[in-house]
């Protein structure tokens, strides 16, 4: 597998178009459904201290869906089983100068939680939110109308049907 650090977020690629995975992950705790929310380390330039689905871009040629458990594995130390996608949105990243557009899939971890780690140069900590906890994770960066908290509120709608 490449070394995705050249994919940062941060590094310039003006004009181009980028492809991003990301995982709903959701944990039943006993009978109520939460998502996992990690939050940006504070030292990101791209939407530094929000929290966010987490995945990352997608190398060419690579697999979405293995590029989405790589990123998984390599800022949290967990492997996932994805589902389906649900979800797509596109955006500027005017750091980077390109244009997104981002898959979200449903997805959930194998194994323990309690062996979630995180990558201080990625996150800084993670909540397990409900639906109705979601305000906790709004910020003056990304409020209630960003897309990503759309597709989650769609995710906990198909996970509670």
């Amino acid at each position: 597998m490449q070394n995705k650090i050249s994919h940062d977020s941060e590094v310039p690629a003006r004009g181009q178009q980028v492809i991003t995975a990301c995982a709903f992950i959701f944990h039943d705790f006993d009978g109520v459904k939460k998502v996992f929310a990690p939050r940006r380390a504070k030292t990101k330039k791209f939407l530094p201290d929000v929290f966010e689905l987490p995945g990352g871009h997608i190398e060419y040629g690579e697999d979405i869906i293995d590029g989405l458990k790589w990123e998984i594995k390599e800022e949290f130390e967990m492997e996932i089983e994805v589902g389906e996608p649900f979800f797509v949105f596109t955006y500027i990243n005017e750091i980077k100068g390109t244009h997104s557009i981002e898959v979200i899939y449903q997805a959930q971890f194998q194994g323990d939680i309690k062996n979630v780690r995180i990558n201080p140069e990625d996150h800084s900590e993670y909540l397990w939110l409900t639906k109705e906890e979601l305000p906790r994770a709004y910020t003056e960066n990304k409020k209630e109308t960003d897309p990503e908290f759309q597709a989650i509120r769609k995710g906990f709608e198909k996970i509670t049907r």
